[in-house]
């Protein structure tokens, strides 16, 4: 037998769960669709594996190219046009096979140039190209 209450209630009060669920799932989709994927720009670097020897190179060697603020660009301290850097890369490498190629660029060079200049040294045949802050 069933129980009636004096309040004239035939089931007990129950919540309803529903528009709860539907405000939840409506808030996922607005994070989901206003949330932003970022993709960062970076460069691929080639991290030195451990174990070998470090290469000993004298500083004679080595090709240096800087780059001014102003867009001058000097190979072994001598002013090269931006046409005549490979040119000059592939005679350098050819008196010194041992050397290094190090392109010290200054702090407000612009980066296309920086580009540019590394591009030209890697058609040139330099496998390994090396980033300077600063040069004395």
């Amino acid at each position: 037998m069933r129980r009636r209450r004096s309040g004239g209630m035939d089931e007990e009060a129950e919540v309803d769960l529903t528009p709860m669920l539907d405000v939840v799932f409506i808030m996922l989709i607005f994070f989901i669709v206003t949330a932003s994927f970022i993709k960062e720009v970076g460069l691929d670097l080639n991290k030195p594996e451990g174990g070998d020897a470090p290469k000993t190179v004298t500083e004679n060697e080595n090709i240096l190219i800087q780059i001014t603020n102003d867009g001058l660009i000097f190979i072994d301290r001598r002013n090269v046009d931006v046409r005549a850097i490979r040119a000059n890369i592939e005679r350098l490498r050819a008196e010194r096979p041992n050397g290094q190629v190090v392109v010290a660029p200054g702090a407000a060079s612009q980066n296309g140039l920086l580009v540019e200049v590394m591009d030209q040294a890697r058609l040139a045949g330099a496998e390994e190209i090396s980033l300077a802050a600063e040069v004395n």
